[in-house]
């Protein structure tokens, strides 16, 4: 190893030594019996087992109410465990280690009786810390969080606590809500029985390392703060695409739309990471301060001006990867003549000293070309004095590709080798799997290790909530009775309708689409 390498190794930061380590506690998983436990939940807690990283001792509960012994739970849970672990084959000695743990209470989540038989069996563990540090997972629909928070409390399983550290905790799975008003409507609800520091609004899409890292990018590196405002950017482009169809979801989907799926917690959310201010702190409110005082500062549009600045798509029948898609009005449960958005292109502006006048592009949609979340960052183009009657320049640009093949991307303009005084673009690529290999954890692997340790920095606090949903209701009010037009209708397995590019081209732009390989 050289000089410059062993300085390296020396200035690596340690700051995972702050973290908030997780105690003892019990975690009970409402909906234990349901797709997300075999799916997401069991498997995230095998893998933090298998990475040492579980509290020691810990306990797992399953509520539900089909009758099974905790062997029967145990065995069902193993064979999905074959089916979803990130990691093949899974490790015998590991999971019989972690199975052990594992219980069964089954009951009806509308009968008293059964948290008494909760609390009877959580009582019943040897360790105190056990007994009392409690995370509530309810994996369930959110018209049932009120009815079981109500049950725990009244059991003496939930108590009100104002404390920084909370023994007993709540998580929550979206949609939470389904518009401002059922979002405050819930809120009141879980606040009459926990506080809301009790509270753990999840949202997968925070969990992604490479979303994390986003606050990592912007405020350990010193050379992108003096270029992160509107002196130096142009315009910044978020696109969040998949390239999968709303298949078996059209009922859901015919209620939500792009808007309310994507828009609403997981763009927004990056947007804000994106664009918030330093925080003066890493703990979780101070973060958490930052990204609503972004939000709250985002323009808000009147119907006109939604008009101007919104754009609403439907995919058509087309190809996808030489695979045919059928159109969204034949998709199951699906209404024949619907005007529901697949996808969402809009423009928006936030008012504050940093950001005014630079315009935000966002878009997401289904049946889209390929599957990818990136954010780029358009700088302002060079004086066009020296280069300009020989070439016409891209402007350099910054590309933070959070899925998949995460990592980041600066384009600049360099010289071809020649006589020719012959320019073009050219990058420099900084991969997360070349640089720290191929392992990125689960979302929900680190969102329940956070939670179990009482950290809400990557959970969605309640005025975050109601902010988002301030912002999409007002566009949602302005598509009422407005049909979609011929020019937002797009396609299977293209990149969105011919109005998307309509909104960018009024101020001179164009959307850069993300590549299959970056």
């Amino acid at each position: 190893m050289n000089e410059s390498q062993n300085l390296d190794e020396l200035l690596v930061s340690r700051s995972d030594q702050a973290r908030r380590p997780a105690e003892p506690c019990t975690v009970v998983i409402f909906g234990a019996s349901g797709d997300l436990t075999a799916r997401k939940l069991i498997p995230a807690l095998y893998h933090l087992t298998l990475e040492k990283l579980m509290p020691q001792p810990f306990r797992i509960v399953g509520f539900a109410r089909r009758e099974k012994s905790d062997e029967t739970w145990r065995t069902e849970l193993r064979e999905a465990l074959n089916k979803f672990s990130r990691t093949q084959p899974v490790q015998e000695d590991v999971w019989n280690a972690f199975a052990a743990n594992i219980h069964y209470c089954q009951a009806d989540m509308s009968d008293e009786s059964g948290y008494q038989k909760l609390k009877a069996l959580v009582h019943g563990f040897p360790d105190e810390r056990l007994r009392t540090n409690l995370l509530f997972y309810l994996a369930t629909n959110p018209s049932q969080f009120g009815e079981v928070t109500g049950h725990l409390s009244a059991v003496g399983l939930l108590q009100k606590a104002e404390s920084k550290v909370t023994p007993e905790r709540i998580v929550v799975e979206k949609p939470f809500g389904h518009d401002l008003e059922t979002a405050e409507a819930l809120n009141l609800e879980l606040t009459r029985f926990a506080h809301e520091k009790q509270i753990f609004r999840i949202d997968h899409y925070l969990g992604k390392e490479t979303v994390q890292n986003i606050l990592t990018f912007r405020f350990s590196n010193g050379i992108w703060e003096r270029l992160w405002n509107r002196e130096c950017i142009d315009h910044v482009q978020i696109t969040v695409a998949e390239k999968l169809g709303v298949g078996s979801r059209g009922g859901y989907y015919e209620e939500a739309g792009a808007i309310r799926d994507m828009v609403q917690n997981h763009v927004l959310q990056v947007l804000s990471l994106v664009g918030m201010e330093p925080p003066s702190s890493l703990e979780a409110e101070n973060v958490r301060d930052e990204k609503v005082k972004l939000l709250k500062s985002i323009r808000p549009m009147t119907p006109a001006q939604v008009a101007e600045n919104v754009v609403r798509g439907q995919y058509f029948a087309g190809e996808v990867d030489g695979e045919l898609r059928p159109a969204y009005r034949s998709e199951t449960k699906v209404k024949p003549n619907s005007h529901v958005e697949t996808f969402l292109a809009m423009r928006l502006f936030v008012d504050n000293w940093r950001w005014h006048g630079v315009p935000f592009y966002i878009r997401t949609g289904k049946n889209l070309p390929l599957s990818a979340s990136e954010i780029r960052v358009q700088f302002k183009s060079a004086p066009n004095i020296l280069f300009a009657a020989k070439d016409q320049l891209d402007s350099n640009s910054l590309t933070l590709r959070l899925q998949p093949n995460e990592g980041m991307t600066l384009r600049f303009n360099g010289k071809v080798p020649g006589g020719a005084a012959e320019l073009r673009p050219v990058r420099m690529h900084f991969s997360y799997d070349s640089e720290f290999g191929a392992y990125t954890p689960e979302a929900y692997e680190r969102l329940l290790l956070e939670s179990m340790a009482g950290d809400a920095t990557l959970f969605i606090r309640r005025d975050e909530v109601e902010t988002a949903w301030k912002i999409v209701d007002a566009i949602r009010r302005a598509w009422v009775g407005k049909p979609l037009t011929n020019r937002e209708f797009y396609a299977a397995g293209t990149w969105g309708p011919a109005a998307a590019d309509d909104l960018l081209a009024k101020s001179g732009h164009e959307w850069r689409n993300p590549q299959s390989k970056h």
